[in-house]
């Protein structure tokens, strides 16, 4: 198929899930199956608004890294491996709210430039929550304050420069150059606001992946084309650049718009594989490269993080802005799905009760492969709703040795 650098809403986003020589698009952005059958690696492709989405998974329920020594660790079951979590601890981001449950707030923060007018915060299974739809913010976000209005600000404050910076490379002398530092900063931002949400710590890059995603890039530039398996007769073919296409996540959009793309994560209903390598307890760090408008690659696999938190949401709790649910890309997280993950909880036999104003909504439950990002995930869909700012929806799954729940407040920062 012929793609189209230019519009991220039509581009490919591939997913390498397995490491370097796992599936990968081919040529002409089907699927791709050297070393077994899709089935046999757990990869599935599908085509969403003219857009093909190929993803790629490590042996079904292992999750396999490679750790700063270049030793591979992999593990299976119910216990996460040491290049996931160094611990298994309580997860932290439990249910939030502006105030304790039943509070009511009318303030005006005029050192941070915040207005918020009549936000009531509540919480429990009855649902009650921010009832003011739209958070108004303005000013320099505070450093960890999750309340609606500081979630807002961080998610306005963050958004504000989304240029994609400058590509000093050639395709006609196969140069990789580089992107501008600014570039790199912009889509390393949007990646830390995501993981903030979700109560992940930041990331950062470093020069060899920045390198390795780099010279990705600039094959897929030079080809027109993605491939996790770029074959030596790929226009401006390198080893590095190879080695970065079988270790990154990769796209004919920019790196900065295509951070929107890989959370929202449309044509993966099996996986959701690109998010959850975004909210891996084990990212980082990771390397960006780009080549402005052309092609993007975000090298993400052999991460030395430790964040160990026992499971992960999307969305997660607390306040979570609209506008990442609904996205620039004609879908919404209704289409796509809510998520858990889990390095530790084996959710294969979880069930999932989503209530609001003491209201029971219907959901659908999916199970996902193993090896994206983590062992284990679940995703679920409303059926016949949508979320609605100013309303808190209360989660719980069950079907696990121990209950999880959670509250998210959704809230208008536009």
């Amino acid at each position: 198929m012929k793609l189209d650098s230019r519009s991220i809403c039509s581009s490919l986003l591939c997913l390498i899930g397995g490491g370097v020589g796992a599936l990968g698009c081919s040529a002409d952005g089907e699927l791709g199956t050297p070393g077994g059958t899709a089935a046999e690696q757990g990869s599935t492709t599908t085509s969403v608004a003219g857009a093909s989405v190929e993803t790629a998974a490590s042996s079904a329920g292992t999750t396999t890294s490679t750790n700063a020594a270049g030793s591979t660790t992999a593990g299976s079951g119910g216990a996460a491996t040491s290049d996931t979590s160094a611990s298994v601890g309580g997860n932290t981001a439990s249910a939030a709210s502006a105030t304790e449950a039943g509070a009511t707030t009318s303030t005006e923060v005029t050192s941070t430039g915040v207005t918020s007018t009549g936000v009531t915060s509540g919480g429990g299974s009855g649902g009650s929550g921010v009832t003011t739809g739209t958070v108004s913010t303005t000013g320099d976000p505070p450093l960890d304050d999750r309340s609606p209005e500081g979630t807002c600000l961080r998610w306005n404050a963050d958004h504000e420069n989304m240029d994609e910076g400058t590509w000093s490379g050639d395709v006609a002398t196969c140069d990789p150059g580089d992107i501008s530092a600014d570039g790199r900063a912009n889509a390393l931002r949007l990646y830390n606001l995501y993981r903030w949400l979700a109560d992940l710590p930041a990331v950062e890059t470093s020069a060899e992946r920045d390198s390795m995603a780099q010279a990705c890039a600039l094959i897929m530039e030079a080809n027109g084309d993605l491939s996790h398996e770029p074959g030596t007769d790929w226009d401006c073919w390198t080893q590095e650049g190879a080695d970065g296409a079988g270790s990154s996540n990769i796209t004919t959009g920019s790196s900065v718009a295509s951070v929107a793309g890989y959370m929202l994560d449309p044509g993966n209903a099996t996986t959701l594989g690109h998010r959850r390598w975004i909210l891996s307890n084990s990212l980082g760090p990771i390397g960006i490269g780009s080549t402005g408008r052309g092609a993007s690659c975000m090298q993400n696999l052999g991460g030395e993080g430790r964040a160990g938190k026992e499971w992960t949401a999307w969305p997660p709790p607390g306040a979570f802005p609209m506008q990442a649910y609904t996205g620039d890309f004609g879908m919404t997280l209704n289409d796509t799905g809510w998520s858990i993950q889990s390095d530790s909880i084996d959710l294969g036999d979880a069930s999932v009760v989503v209530t609001s104003e003491s209201e029971t909504l219907s959901v659908a439950v999916t199970q996902l492969g193993g090896g994206y990002g983590s062992r284990y995930a679940i995703r679920f869909n409303p059926d016949g709703w949508e979320p609605e700012a100013g309303i808190t929806y209360s989660v719980v799954v069950g079907g696990i040795d121990a209950t999880i729940s959670y509250d998210i407040q959704f809230v208008d920062c536009g």
